[in-house]
């Protein structure tokens, strides 16, 4: 403050002390500031006109012959002269905070101004009619100048002045600073440069907030009100701005005023002076967002499916349009491959449904990355590892249809699996949670597998497994024995033709890899296949030295019984030896190199029941 003025704050009072007494008093909501006259009337003509209006009520009162009335006593004289100005505003712009930094102005005390009270100031002055034609060099010329020099220079400093205006409308609408903010955001955002807008910048800026970072005016964003915010993103579209910017400004702002649609973050907004939007709030703040999204995806991460997800589980709740749902659905699908299964697993709820997860929503989500152009197989291996490990989790809704889960499994084309064994568990599950179906639903179910896209760990398991329709099971244990068959013959031929060039040349399959990755793919592939052909083929060699053992016994039977025979004829012989060995030899002969597996199956066929009776 200048020389000889101070300020007090006594509670709800303010006090301007220069060594005379106040003779005005200011009523501003609920803060009282105590002031004087003439330097108040000299700056503000708003002022001067109530003060003056004031003291216009203070006038002696004339008598009828026109003279004055003579005062009777001379205390009544000073109390008149003496009387304070009461001067009140309500919802005067910035409240007591802003009136008292006007207050100082008019007392030529120095003020501070920023980037977050210079639209407040701007209003003030507005209000107090403190304009250049009243007198030089006043509030409104230096919040103007302000704003011109210093604000409007700056993407950050114009993203902080429009957040100031959310409660000075429709003042500062009026006196033209949104619009000017706006328009210097969306211009200065066109301008800059779109790869500083990827989410991973944003994701840093929403962790850690640093001041210096490119992006942190983007956070500010976040803000500003819903009403400005809707605005601001039209001038950007005007702009024709970057579709990818317009995108991560939208997301970024639903991740922030959107109840609910981010699952792992459950903590309250950072604005808690706010109060909380209404149902209908949410609804309109979240149709306008999808509305105002580019038509095409502009970027792809497991970010922004997240998201994605995150309002379309939202917009379920909401109820809202049709429209708004299909438009979510088609962003996810443009990039499914990024989904997670937590992403997937969303609660149905529509009452028509009766199953716990919205399988139909997660189908025509598939269908839109089926119908995409630019497909890769990496994206279908992705999704395809994705859809069964959802289908895993689904089998254990006692309401889901066989049909749907049917449907549901075979929508992936065949390239989109290497192997079947995350479909075949997915099917087990089914099966085993919903042992009410038919046996016709049940082979419908384990149909949709390709025994021969099952590693050995899968037909091992499939193999003994109860719940598996016969069918299934024999089809698994016919591909395991062609399976074999062809490591075998395989392994032969390769032992003819003799070292291949990948074991002659460790350092082959490196030099490749720097320069051509498509063939190492292909290596990789082949490298796989040998090792479970060589699995396959040791599984097949332990089975065949099995039964050897297990004929050398039964021929050292034999022989035990031809020596404890006597007397009898050579066809009398003959024929006790058939009736006792011929099944047992046969059955070892004809038997599967799983011997488990016919014997699980007992209760199934009668052979399997006459063989376990002999």
């Amino acid at each position: 403050m200048s020389a000889g003025v101070a300020t007090t704050s006594k509670g709800q009072a303010w006090f301007c002390t220069t060594g005379l007494p106040s003779d005005v008093v200011v009523d501003v909501n609920n803060m009282t500031f105590h002031l004087h006259k003439f330097p108040l009337m000299a700056k503000s003509k708003k002022l001067q006109d109530l003060i003056t209006e004031q003291e216009a009520s203070f006038t002696p009162s004339v008598a009828a012959d026109g003279t004055d009335v003579e005062k009777e006593e001379k205390n009544e004289e000073i109390q008149v002269e003496n009387e304070f100005r009461h001067v009140s505003f309500k919802d005067f712009p910035g409240g007591p905070e802003t009136f008292e930094m006007a207050a100082k102005f008019c007392y030529a005390v120095k003020i501070e101004l920023s980037s977050s009270n210079v639209a407040s100031l701007r209003c003030a002055g507005e209000v107090l009619e403190m304009t250049e034609e009243f007198c030089e060099d006043n509030l409104v010329s230096k919040t103007e100048m302000f704003l011109t020099q210093k604000v409007f220079h700056s993407l950050k400093d114009s993203v902080e002045t429009l957040k100031s205006c959310e409660h000075l409308m429709p003042l500062a609408e009026s006196v033209g600073i949104v619009e000017r903010c706006i328009n210097s955001i969306s211009t200065k955002v066109s301008a800059m440069d779109s790869s500083l807008f990827g989410w991973p910048v944003n994701d840093e800026i929403m962790v850690n907030g640093a001041p210096d970072s490119h992006g942190t005016w983007l956070e500010d964003l976040t803000f500003v009100g819903p009403n400005l915010f809707k605005r601001l993103i039209a001038a950007m579209k005007g702009q024709n701005l970057n579709q990818e910017v317009v995108e991560n400004c939208l997301l970024c702002y639903a991740k922030k005023h959107i109840a609910g649609i981010n699952r792992t973050s459950r903590k309250p907004m950072p604005s808690s002076k706010q109060s909380k939007p209404s149902e209908i709030e949410q609804k309109e703040l979240l149709e306008t967002i999808v509305t105002n999204l580019p038509e095409q995806n502009t970027s792809r991460s497991s970010t922004t499916v997240k998201l994605l997800f995150g309002m379309l589980r939202t917009s379920n709740i909401l109820n809202t349009s049709d429209d708004i749902k299909s438009t979510l659905e088609k962003k996810i699908g443009y990039q499914f491959e990024h989904a997670s299964l937590d992403d997937l697993l969303m609660p149905s709820y529509s009452y028509l449904s009766e199953t716990l997860y919205d399988v139909d929503c997660v189908q025509r989500i598939l269908t839109h990355f089926l119908n995409r152009v630019e497909d890769t197989p990496q994206a279908l291996f992705l999704v395809g590892k994705l859809i069964d490990g959802y289908l895993s989790e689904i089998a254990l809704d006692a309401n889901l249809k066989p049909d749907k889960f049917i449907e549901l499994a075979v929508a992936l084309p065949e390239q989109s699996r290497v192997y079947d064994d995350g479909l075949y568990r997915s099917v087990d599950v089914y099966i085993k949670a919903h042992p009410w179906i038919t046996e016709a639903d049940r082979e419908k179910v384990s149909g949709v597998l390709d025994c021969q896209k099952l590693t050995l760990e899968a037909c091992t398991h499939a193999a003994q497994n109860e719940r598996l329709p016969l069918r299934a099971v024999v089809q698994v244990l016919f591909f395991e024995q062609l399976q074999l068959r062809q490591a075998i013959a395989g392994t032969l031929m390769a032992a003819d033709m003799g070292p291949s060039d990948s074991e002659r040349s460790p350092g082959t399959r490196q030099e490749v890899t720097e320069h051509d990755e498509t063939v190492v793919q292909r290596n990789d592939v082949t490298w796989r296949v040998a090792v479970r052909e060589n699995q396959v083929l040791r599984l097949g060699m332990d089975s065949m030295r099995t039964r050897v053992h297990e004929l050398e016994r039964e021929c050292t039977t034999m022989k035990k019984a031809i020596q404890k025979i006597d007397k009898v004829g050579s066809h009398g012989w003959r024929d006790s030896i058939t009736k006792k060995f011929r099944c047992t030899f046969k059955t070892q002969v004809c038997d599967s190199h799983e011997p488990t597996v016919v014997e699980t199956r007992k209760g199934r066929t009668h052979r399997a029941s006459r063989h376990s009776s002999s």
